[in-house]
């Protein structure tokens, strides 16, 4: 697995690089040999904004258990942010934090400042990932080595739910980026529609993230117990996959396993609109974390279950995303220029 190591190719000088989340600011420094370290993670609501964040974290980096240290000299810095990406201002979905790039990096000092999307980072990584960053979770035989040659699809839930894509174009590869996260979603059982009926009562617009993420297994829970009568403790995400895999409540074992079909029905709406034959690759904070627990069948089946077109996607890979920082992959590959994404071509 990689970690705090080799990230492939050299760059021209030391970089900052960034993965910003709803909850979490993740940070490294990508040196002149290609290797990624000091890794450090800070709490958003710890700092005014990303680039408190960043300045805290480079001043941490400098010194790095030494009493004396020069300053920290980049020349670039590449950053991952939970929200889009459309001009100077970028304002995140589910934190308050906004920033210009502009500002940012005359603050901060760079010569070449790249934000991009926090699932777009991740999709420029999936095709540099190993079998060792992956693990396979159905489609044909199991890999030894798994080598895409087409295109890719990724998605996560967190905070929220991350979406994106990547396809081979002229010798790299290029990220696609977007906001299907927020795709509406269908249910797939009777089961559901109540449930998603539910929310619709309660929210109005039911998207894909509202039952995808931390924030919607706890909708998921609330909802299937008052269906059935009860009433819901005030559980957060990790008391609900633990008292899943646990068995010490039978409405967190149904969440969990309709979260992992509901997965499953965007995940095979995601291969087939864009034709992921290269396969599907999920990340975030939720399903790596559950390992073995995440009910994997479950998730598979429903995503196979495409009437006609079930051998189209039956042999489509999907992997669940090992890797501890996975945007830091994507982040340096478009540094070199290996990814780019889709917005960037020139």
């Amino acid at each position: 697995m990689q970690g705090e190591g080799d990230l492939g190719d050299s760059i021209a000088a030391p970089a900052l690089l960034g993965d910003i989340g709803a909850t979490n600011a993740r940070f490294g420094l990508l040196d002149t040999t290609g290797r990624v370290g000091r890794i450090r993670v800070r709490a958003c609501r710890d700092h005014a904004g990303l680039a408190e964040a960043a300045e805290d974290y480079l001043e941490a980096a400098r010194f790095d258990g030494a009493e004396t240290a020069p300053p920290l000299r980049l020349g670039a810095a590449a950053i991952a942010v939970a929200g889009p990406v459309m001009g100077d201002a970028v304002t995140f979905i589910n934190h308050p934090w906004s920033f210009s790039q502009a500002a940012l990096k005359s603050r901060l000092g760079l010569d070449r400042l790249v934000i991009v999307n926090d699932f777009g980072a991740v999709a420029a990584a999936a095709p540099h990932l190993g079998m060792s960053d992956l693990g396979w979770i159905g489609g044909g035989a199991a890999p030894d080595i798994h080598v895409p040659k087409a295109m890719i699809g990724v998605l996560g839930p967190g905070t929220g739910l991350g979406v994106g894509g990547t396809l081979p174009i002229g010798g790299r590869w290029v990220a696609l980026t977007g906001e299907g996260g927020h795709v509406s979603l269908a249910p797939a059982t009777e089961r559901e529609s109540r449930v998603l009926d539910a929310m619709r009562r309660r929210f109005g617009y039911v998207s894909a993230e509202r039952a995808l993420c931390g924030p919607g297994l706890v909708n998921l829970y609330g909802i299937l117990a008052e269906i059935d009568g009860a009433t819901p403790r005030p559980y957060t995400p990790p008391h609900i996959t633990e008292m899943a895999v646990d068995g010490g409540d039978p409405h967190c074992r149904e969440a969990l396993e309709m979260f992992a079909e509901m997965l499953g029905t965007v995940a095979g709406d995601l291969a087939l609109t864009l034709g992921a034959k290269g396969g599907i690759y999920i990340g975030g904070g939720i399903v790596p974390r559950l390992g073995s627990s995440f009910p994997a069948g479950r998730f598979r089946a429903r995503f196979e279950n495409r009437g006609r077109l079930r051998p189209y996607v039956k042999d489509i890979p999907s992997f669940v995303i090992r890797h501890p920082f996975p945007a830091f992959v994507g982040l340096a590959a478009l540094l070199r220029g290996d990814s780019t994404i889709a917005a960037c071509l020139d």
